[in-house]
């Protein structure tokens, strides 16, 4: 219960950011025009990619400070934390002074920017530096309360911080402002956050004080971490190349027209990846006390429930994806847009299969397999994204998205089962993979028909959205969902209208 009471609140933290954030961008994109929201996302972008030079202690430090708040070592949790807060300023630092620096060169040089708005990109880039250390520590900070099991106070950080920047966006767009106000709103989004979530950890962790990191703390941190930052220098770089090659190669104008339906789809997804996430901790937790029979029944478990769940929001997303980006930008935007989004939406799930894998296989203690191979994914994607653009654009790169998961990702899953993720393959398969699958091929048709038939109205798609949705409850309920399981929600449920009834 405290694993499931957890992954809840990892997931209700960003799911009303989320769902602010998909409401307001068609007025963004309306007020800044897609020219202007090109702009932003590409120094968004810039900016993310810079994140390159986090070493990802982030990993490393959740993984101790998980296993020594758990072995009750307040010694070397103290030492885990102080070494993670200069980590993180020196490389904010060291990232400010590197966007400062190369911010003309970027915007006058490598991107397909108008001379015209040049200037103002150079200074969007230079504020969004002077952010960048602040980001860097926030971000650490907003980390460590998942370490210690406590999503519930993360989450609600992240709800409310989540929450509040998209309503200024729209805010400051109403009056009159613009790019560089946005970005500064960012800024100061950032700061603020990162003070508060200092003085919540102060009083969740009243036994931490400032401790010089010692020798042991440094290796054991930096050891880790060397590999763990192999999968973030793959996924900054994944995450954030695809909209840099598209800007250099074919504009900003038409990264508009790929990054809103991705982006669609990414908030989506990661929302639902954030009831996996807690397995990371969960996983070094149990693991420290030599619990492997329990980590290995919630792992197959979980496997099951979230191949269906991410399936079944993927396959919705992609069927329906043209009437929603009709109804929710235009007939045109669809037009430009939908193959990108029915691509992403499958891409994600195929990418899916490796987040529990991943976690366990990082929570056991192996960062070196998950970082080579996101390393091997990001390269072996990118080359496709760059070929797919060149011949195809927008839709080549949703494409190449398509492919690299799907190779990528089923090499991942083949390997780690029966060496690093101590449960076999076939266990996986027949225990999460087929019952899944089995479960959600008629969504797909289902969606499919759906789709023909959505007239040009909201009610039309909720509609639509509601009959695939009842179908997956049911047979997520009576197909996928254990029967032990189905038994305990049932026996909950009543128990709870008892009582509430008088």
């Amino acid at each position: 219960m405290v694993l499931l009471r957890n992954a809840g609140f990892n997931f209700l933290g960003a799911a009303l950011p989320a769902v602010l954030a998909i409401v307001t961008i068609p007025y963004v994109v309306t007020t800044l025009g897609v020219g202007t929201y090109g702009l932003l996302v590409l120094v968004t972008s810039i900016v993310g990619y810079f994140a390159i030079l986090d070493i990802n202690v982030t990993a490393g430090s959740t993984k101790y400070v998980a296993q020594y708040h758990a072995a009750g070592d307040t010694r070397r949790m103290n030492e885990t934390l102080c070494f993670g807060i200069l980590i993180y300023g020196a490389i904010g630092i060291v990232g400010m002074a590197c966007l400062w620096i190369t911010a003309p060169y970027l915007v006058a040089q490598v991107f397909k920017i108008a001379v015209d708005r040049q200037a103002e990109a150079v200074l969007a880039i230079q504020i969004a530096a002077g952010g960048f250390v602040i980001g860097q520590v926030q971000a650490y900070l907003q980390s460590l309360p998942g370490a210690l099991m406590r999503y519930d106070i993360s989450a609600r950080l992240e709800a409310g911080f989540g929450s509040a920047v998209p309503m200024a966006t729209v805010a400051l767009l109403y009056a009159g402002y613009g790019l560089v106000e946005l970005v500064w709103l960012r800024v100061g989004a950032s700061l603020l956050q990162g003070l508060l979530v200092w003085q919540l950890l102060r009083r969740l962790l009243p036994q931490f004080h400032w401790a010089r990191p010692g020798q042991e703390t440094r290796r054991l941190l930096l050891s880790f971490s060397a590999y763990s930052f192999l999968s973030r220098l793959a996924a900054l770089t994944y995450a954030n190349a695809d909209k840099l090659i598209i800007s250099a190669r074919i504009g900003v104008s038409a990264l508009t027209y790929y990054v809103v339906p991705t982006t669609l789809v990414n908030r989506v997804m990661s929302l639902i990846f954030r009831l996996s996430g807690v397995m990371f901790p969960h996983a070094s937790g149990l693991a420290a006390q030599n619990r492997l029979a329990e980590l290995k029944s919630d792992y197959l478990a979980a496997s099951r429930y979230m191949l269906f769940i991410n399936g079944a929001i993927a396959l919705t997303l992609a069927t329906l994806a043209g009437p929603i980006l009709t109804l929710w930008l235009s007939p045109s935007f669809a037009q430009a847009g939908t193959a990108v989004m029915v691509m992403i939406a499958m891409a994600q799930w195929v990418d899916s299969l490796t987040n529990l894998p991943s976690l366990v296989n990082d929570g056991l203690g192996h960062p070196k397999v998950s970082g080579l191979f996101a390393l091997g994914r990001a390269a072996f994607g990118l080359g496709l994204i760059a070929i797919g653009v060149s011949h195809f654009g927008i839709e080549g790169a949703a494409g190449a998205h398509l492919l690299a998961a799907i190779v990528m990702s089923t090499i991942f899953v083949w390997y780690v089962h029966g060496r690093t993720v101590p449960i076999p393959l076939r266990e996986i398969v027949r225990n999460a993979y087929l019952p899944a699958v089995a479960a959600l091929l008629p969504a797909a048709g289902l969606g499919y028909w759906l789709a023909a038939h959505v007239g040009g109205s909201w009610l039309h798609l909720l509609g639509a959205g509601g009959t695939i949705g009842s179908y997956l409850l049911l047979a997520g309920l009576f197909l996928v969902c254990k029967k032990e399981h189905r038994l305990t929600l049932i026996r909950q449920l009543r128990s709870q209208k008892g009582a509430h009834t008088p």
